[in-house]
């Protein structure tokens, strides 16, 4: 029987996940499992993990959600591209998923292993998002699915008509719901909404928010995803550019900002990309409204 992700965002409630990454060190594990615990007091309704560029971090991304799922009773996703693997691979990787307990897939083409700047199907892999969805669909329906969608466009979309049309396959393809990647101005998010329903598309449309805590930090991260940071954003940070304090006060501030007005818009949930601290996004949900006004 299929999970039912979509369920996590009915009308009436506010769905909430969080991001994680696989740690490097037993330490890092130790680290990461004590800001979950944290972050488990505000009752997510599933925890996603990531792995590395490329499928290099696939065994401990399912060892991480396992201990997450064991540990805290909570659901769990991991995320599996079509990188670097034949379908064999893929099914290989998703039955383990499933033995595992995993509940939910996020299913991503994936960026390019590093030191290559180029997207390359595997041999006797797949090349595109859309068809690791109707793999899944076709032989392990019993997991949900959310696909990513791009508010300022995936970097390699054509424009972004042929970007919406590449989100619209995907969830023909199955997909439960979409989370989006990072973004700082909800301008950006409001208009891509619009597009989406205008496409006809209809499942849900969760944010995806990642709270500053460093300038810097932020800087790298959206140099490489081709997010906009607000220039205001950016002056009232370099305030203080090396006072970490002032940094996580800005940026909470700015985030709790960003994600009440994200509830009161309508969004069905906020995914948020915790970066294995839990300091920042306990933060803002202590502070906003779990329900719009």
């Amino acid at each position: 029987m299929r999970t039912q992700l979509a369920a996590c965002y009915q009308p009436g409630r506010l769905g909430l996940s969080f991001e994680l990454f696989p740690p490097r060190t037993a330490k890092g594990d130790e680290s990461l499992f004590e800001h979950v615990a944290d972050l488990m007091q505000f009752s997510p309704d599933f925890l996603t993990c990531t792995y590395g560029a490329g499928g290099s971090t696939r065994n401990k991304t399912l060892e991480i959600v396992e201990q997450v799922k064991d540990r805290f009773k909570a659901p769990v996703a991991s995320h599996l591209t079509v990188v670097g693997g034949s379908i064999e691979e893929l099914r290989d990787y998703l039955q383990e998923a499933g033995d595992r307990g995993v509940d939910y897939i996020v299913a991503l083409r994936g960026d390019p292993p590093k030191g290559e700047t180029e997207f390359r199907q595997a041999p006797g892999g797949l090349r595109y998002a859309n068809e690791l969805v109707d793999l899944i669909r076709s032989e392990y329906d019993h997991f949900g699915v959310a696909v990513a969608g791009y508010p300022e466009v995936h970097q390699e979309a054509e424009s972004a008509e042929v970007d919406l049309l590449n989100l619209k396959r995907k969830v023909e393809s199955g997909a439960d719901v979409v989370i989006t990647q990072l973004f700082y101005d909800n301008a950006d998010f409001w208009r891509f909404r619009e597009q989406y329903q205008q496409a006809g598309i209809t499942v849900p449309l969760v944010p995806g928010i990642l709270p500053v805590t460093n300038l810097a930090q932020i800087q790298r991260i959206t140099a490489l995803c081709g997010a906009q940071l607000p220039e205001s954003f950016v002056a009232r940070l370099n305030e203080h550019p090396t006072d970490d304090d002032w940094q996580f006060q800005v940026g909470v501030e700015f985030a709790v900002q960003q994600v009440q007005e994200l509830i009161d818009g309508g969004a069905p949930g906020i995914h948020f990309y915790v970066l294995n601290k839990s300091q920042a996004t306990s933060a803002v949900l202590q502070t906003v409204r779990r329900t719009a006004m």
